[in-house]
């Protein structure tokens, strides 16, 4: 059974910046609940540590796909199973909704149930309201950081 969450946010700042911010992967657990580190292993290597229902994971994941200021899309390569794009669209000069899909195959019972009972759909909103309030708060132009390089579609 594969699973499908699809939630976005209109942030105040411009798509620039909100993309630049999403760039830098280790920022996340600032934003993103249940994950304690994201190391940047190279342009497209991401390595992840999270607690989902106090299990203790760790997987990689590989860019797939990114262009700048519009999408960053990723898989897994080890660990549960998911894949994902986030999309940014410039409604005007400072102000951008950024989209998340993310599909992930549930493993566990627990897991199954919280999927079916929209348990991810919700996480995802609160991620993202966190992360409207983590740019926000930063102000334009003033993300921690950004990777400007654009990773084609394989």
């Amino acid at each position: 059974m594969t699973t499908t969450v699809a939630e976005s946010i209109d942030v105040e700042v411009p798509v620039r910046t909100a993309y630049n911010q999403w760039t830098q992967f280790e920022s996340f657990p600032h934003f993103m609940s249940g994950v304690e580190s994201v190391r940047q292993l190279d342009d497209t290597h991401t390595h992840w540590q999270v607690s989902i229902g106090g299990a203790q994971r760790e997987f990689d994941a590989t860019i797939t796909e990114q262009r700048p200021d519009e999408r960053v899309a990723w898989k897994s390569t080890g660990g549960t199973q998911h894949a994902g794009v986030v999309t940014f669209h410039r409604l005007g000069d400072s102000e951008t909704r950024v989209t998340v899909q993310l599909d992930w195959q549930p493993d566990s019972v627990p897991e199954k149930v919280g999927a079916a009972a929209g348990v991810d759909d919700r996480r995802v909103k609160s991620d993202l309201k966190r992360f409207k309030e983590f740019i926000e708060e930063r102000g334009p132009g003033n993300q921690t950081g950004a990777w400007r390089g654009e990773v084609p579609r394989s």
